[in-house]
């Protein structure tokens, strides 16, 4: 079988994801599979949205996301289509689905239409089911569509401390959008939007795989008051390469308080205190002068 074919199979057919940062697919292989029975719908996203909020919390700062996936069936239930001279056939509507959580990730929700579904902690189940990024394993969440409708929106919220390298700080979205490129809907564009309600330099944005190169993308700012927002798009095509996930990169410049005063403040501080105290002590109890 064509690798082409065997990624869009088995990322399609066998294990449908949530959104496009769903890259924690388990390849399953194909020769032990009906290929003539998938067990899920054909879907397609030409675009999606992600705005990000970079905040300060109790002096750490954290990432605050909002992923909206309008998706589409290309193919349903009983529905048939050909590849690559296969004749192939839909036969559930259940969708599946798995979505990467950076480590510390709280505050989860996951919407179809602004309807809230209920999620388990996959990886936590499963414990080897772990997803590879650039910078670490994440673990897994779990939700369930079913039926699936023709047409529905997918909304996911959730926030994370950012990471912190050499004195940056950083923050991934995994963007693996293979699963929903197929030759009836071969392309997709990528909306990030990213809020920085701290200050913040040096920022850069970059794509970047598994294997750890990174590489340099453009992006624009704009500016909402005196909060500055980092626009970035990414396009991806079906049969042609991926640019792999997004990784930005920025040195935080907001003015930073010491967790401790040093010693060399705090001693005579101590030492000005205590001369205060005696030298208003004296005063209230001075005695006056005799006639």
């Amino acid at each position: 079988m064509p690798q082409k074919k065997k990624t869009f199979l088995t990322a399609a057919f066998i294990f449908a994801l949530l959104t496009s940062a769903v890259a924690g697919l388990q390849s399953v292989n194909l020769a032990n599979a009906n290929p003539g029975v998938p067990t899920s719908p054909i879907i397609a996203m030409p675009e999606e949205t992600v705005n990000y909020t970079i905040t300060s919390i109790n002096g750490t700062l954290w990432a605050k996301i909002d992923g909206t996936y309008p998706i589409h069936k290309i193919f349903k239930t009983g529905d048939t289509f050909t590849l690559d001279n296969t004749s192939y056939c839909i036969a559930t509507d259940d969708l599946p689905m798995v979505y990467p959580t950076p480590p510390g990730t709280t505050n989860i929700h996951v919407k179809l239409n602004e309807t809230e579904l209920n999620w388990s902690n996959f990886t936590e189940n499963y414990p080897d089911a772990l997803h590879h990024t650039a910078i670490g394993n994440w673990p897994m969440i779990y939700s369930d569509i079913n039926p699936a409708p023709e047409y529905f929106t997918l909304k996911i919220h959730y926030e994370h401390p950012l990471a912190k390298v050499n004195g940056s700080y950083l923050f991934l979205y995994d963007l693996n959008i293979s699963p929903y490129l197929t030759p009836w809907s071969n392309n997709s564009t990528a909306n990030f939007n990213i809020r920085m309600e701290t200050a913040s330099s040096n920022l850069h944005a970059f794509t970047t795989k598994t294997d750890s190169i990174w590489n340099p993308i453009n992006y624009s700012t704009s500016k909402e008051g005196t909060t500055e927002i980092v626009s970035i798009r990414m396009y991806s095509e079906y049969s042609k390469p991926l640019a792999g996930d997004l990784v930005v990169m920025f040195s935080d410049s907001s003015p930073q308080m010491p967790d401790e005063l040093p010693y060399w403040i705090i001693v005579p501080l101590l030492i000005i205190e205590g001369l205060l105290a005696v030298i208003i002590y004296k005063k209230k109890h001075q005695q006056p002068p005799k006639s």
